[in-house]
C-alpha cells in the first residue's frame, strides 16, 4: 500500500486525499492541525489501550482459569464475587456524584421511540434508514402478516380491497386508541376541520365532536376548512391524518383519508462496526464517504426497481401550521448517530512512527467526528443534531 506521512503517521494515500479533499473542506480544521492532532491522539493513547487489552486477556485467562478449577463444584456468588474483587475485575463501588448534559437531542433525552441500525457503507439502506422517521401506517399493515391472508384478504401482486378494508379499519382502531374523539369513533368520521385553534370532526350522522383530549391536536396542512393533513400527538410522538380526496383510497373514504403516516424511527445508528466489513482504506473511504453525505445532507443512490429508475435521498423537514395559526416543522429524518469500532482491533490504514497498525477505533473517532463537524456548522441543506449534540 501507498503512504503519505503526516503528524508523525502513514496514512494510505487515498484515505490522505480523501480527508484532505472531501472530509476537511467547510469545517474550519486545517489538513496540518487534523494529521497533527490524531497523530498526538495515536502516540499518546495507543500503548494505553494495548496496555488496557492486555490487561483484559490476563483477567480473561484468571477467569477462566478459576472456572477450570472450580468445574463440577458448587460455588456461591458470594466466593464468585470475591474472587473478581481480588483480581480486580470488580471494584468498590463509589460513593454518590451527579452529572449534567446539555445540547442533548429530544430524540435523545425526551422522546421514546425505536432506534434503527444499518451499514453505513450501504448509501441506499442508510439512506432507507435515515427517512425511516415517518412510516405509513396503511402500508405496514397492508404489507405483512399484522392483517390476516383469511377470508379473501390475500396479499397478491395487485391491490385487495377486501384486505385494504381490514388495513382501514384497523388504522381506525389505532386512532381511536391513540387520539380517541370525544363522541363516537375515527371510523365515522365524515370530514375534519379546525376551528378556532381546535379539531372538529364531523361524523356519519353529522355529529359533531373534537378530541377527548384536545391538546392532543398539534397542526395541520393545507385550509382550516378542509385540511389536507391532520396533526395528533400521543406521549411526544406524531400521527398525521394524511386527507386527500384524489387518491384512490382516499376516494372511498368518507372523510378523504388517504393514508395514516407514524413517527416512527426516532433514531438511526449508522454502523462503521458489526454489521460492516471495512477491512483496508478503500472500505474506510466508502464508510467515510456515506457519513459525510449524510452529514452534508447530500448522499443520494440511483437504483432501478421494478423496471424504474429510483433516486433515493433525504427527506425534508415536515412544515406544518399550528393550531394558534403560526408556522413549525418537524423533523423529516431520525437522528443519526455514528457507531465506530471498538478498541481491540487495529487498521493498516494509518501506521504510527514504528509502522505499525493503529487502533482502529481512534480512526473512526477522529474521521467520523471530522465529518460531523459539517452538520455542527449547518453546511448542507439539512441538519440531523438540531441542538449541537
Amino acid at each position: 500500500m501507498d503512504y503519505l506521512d503526516a503528524g508523525g503517521l502513514r496514512i494510505a494515500r487515498p484515505l490522505y486525499r480523501f480527508i484532505n479533499d472531501e472530509a476537511l473542506p467547510g469545517t474550519g480544521v486545517a489538513g496540518t492541525q487534523f494529521w497533527q492532532g490524531l497523530g498526538a491522539l495515536v502516540h499518546e493513547l495507543a500503548p494505553r489501550n494495548e496496555a488496557l487489552l492486555a490487561k483484559r486477556d490476563d483477567l480473561q485467562r484468571r477467569i477462566d482459569a478459576w472456572h477450570l478449577e472450580h468445574r463440577g463444584k458448587p460455588a456461591s456468588p458470594e466466593s464468585y464475587a470475591r474472587f473478581l474483587r481480588d483480581i480486580g475485575y470488580l471494584q468498590p463501588e463509589p460513593g454518590d456524584f451527579s452529572i449534567g448534559t446539555e445540547n442533548v437531542d429530544p430524540e435523545i433525552a425526551s422522546i421514546a421511540g425505536p432506534q434503527l441500525v444499518v451499514p453505513v457503507t450501504n448509501a441506499r439502506y442508510a439512506l432507507n434508514a435515515a427517512n425511516a422517521r415517518w412510516g405509513s401506517l396503511y402500508d405496514a399493515l397492508y404489507g405483512t402478516d399484522a392483517i390476516a391472508d383469511d377470508g379473501g384478504a390475500a396479499r397478491g401482486a395487485a391491490y385487495n380491497p377486501v384486505r385494504g378494508t381490514r388495513v382501514i379499519a384497523r388504522s381506525r382502531q389505532v386512532l381511536d386508541q391513540a387520539a380517541p374523539l370525544a363522541i363516537g369513533s375515527h371510523r365515522d368520521a365524515k370530514s375534519y376541520s379546525i376551528e378556532d385553534g381546535r379539531l372538529t370532526v364531523m361524523l356519519k350522522d353529522d355529529a359533531r365532536t373534537g378530541l377527548a383530549q384536545p391538546g392532543q391536536f398539534a397542526g395541520y396542512r393545507g385550509d382550516a376548512a378542509m385540511p389536507t393533513s391532520v396533526l395528533l400527538k400521543q406521549n411526544g410522538l406524531h400521527i398525521e391524518i394524511v386527507i386527500d380526496r384524489s387518491r384512490p383510497i382516499g376516494q372511498q373514504d368518507a372523510a378523504g383519508v388517504a393514508d395514516v403516516l407514524l413517527e416512527a424511527a426516532i433514531t438511526t445508528i449508522q454502523d462503521c462496526e458489526d454489521s460492516v466489513a471495512c477491512v483496508d482504506a478503500d472500505d474506510k473511504i466508502v464508510a467515510y464517504r456515506n457519513w459525510l453525505g449524510l452529514m452534508r445532507g447530500t448522499l443520494e443512490e440511483t437504483f432501478e426497481k421494478d423496471g424504474k429508475t429510483i433516486t433515493r435521498r433525504l427527506t425534508p423537514d415536515r412544515d406544518y401550521i399550528a393550531p394558534d395559526g403560526g408556522s413549525f416543522a418537524l423533523p423529516g429524518r431520525s437522528l443519526m448517530l455514528v457507531r465506530n469500532v471498538g478498541h481491540h482491533l487495529y487498521t493498516d490504514a494509518v501506521l504510527d512512527g514504528s509502522g505499525a497498525a493503529i487502533p482502529e477505533g481512534m480512526l473512526d473517532a477522529a474521521v467520523t467526528s471530522l465529518i460531523a463537524m459539517h452538520d455542527l456548522k449547518c453546511t448542507g441543506p439539512l441538519r440531523n443534531s438540531r441542538t449541537g449534540s
